[in-house]
């Protein structure tokens, strides 16, 4: 694939270009700021984003704010975005950009297994949502209202939906059969009064809504 990437750090700015490259990606831009991403998206015409969501010149959300104008320009744009902390707003905000489909959220400390962070590129880049487990933990711990209706087993259900799994996954996590992950996700989605939807991306991003609201 070829990816752009926005990291201020240096070192891991160029430790995350020799790993992309290790597993045969092509880093067509490696940028410090989010002026030079937005230059750069616009020169190379990505198959994914990756960008830090901290930058200068102020630290605070630069690369999250010009991933989410990048999106609103080009809805389909793939982007995983990185952060230090779990932050509930930057999240909503890259979940809400674009059409819904191709963004992630992930915590730095992912990067360090190589294996989930390169399988988290791939999985947005083919148009899928990856959120990072602890942002997950955190949300359902900052709503609990919302979820008393659900069994113990329809809560670890929904952690798993909400991480990305897929039915075959969460049957084999949770030694069941998928027709029993069905039913608990069915249940799940009337007791929270949302829509069933086919595809997983629009579960998570149907959940992670109502657990911002």
């Amino acid at each position: 694939m070829k990816i752009v990437l926005a990291e201020d750090g240096v070192l891991l700015r160029e430790g995350l270009v020799g790993l992309l490259t290790r597993f045969g990606h092509r880093v067509a831009a490696a940028v410090g700021n989010a002026d030079e991403l937005r230059t750069a998206v616009a020169a190379h015409d990505p198959d994914v984003v990756v960008t830090d969501v901290r930058m200068p010149p102020g630290f605070t959300d630069e690369g999250l704010r010009a991933a989410v104008e990048l999106r609103a320009a080009r809805p389909a744009l793939p982007v995983l975005v990185l952060s230090q902390y779990v932050q509930r707003s930057y999240a909503a905000d890259l979940l809400d950009s674009g059409d819904g489909s191709g963004v992630g959220y992930l915590l730095k400390d992912r990067v360090g297994q190589v294996r989930q962070f390169l399988d988290a590129v791939v999985t947005v880049a083919g148009g899928g949502t990856v959120v990072d487990p602890e942002v997950v933990r955190q949300l359902l711990r900052r709503r609990r209202d919302p979820l008393a209706a659900l069994t113990p087993r329809e809560r670890e259900v929904l952690g798993l939906v909400a991480e990305g799994r897929s039915n075959g996954a969460i049957a084999r996590e949770l030694v069941v059969s998928e027709a029993a992950v069905g039913k608990h996700i069915g249940n799940i989605l009337g007791k929270l009064d949302l829509p069933p939807a086919e595809d997983t991306h629009r579960r998570v991003l149907a959940v992670l809504a109502y657990l911002r609201g």
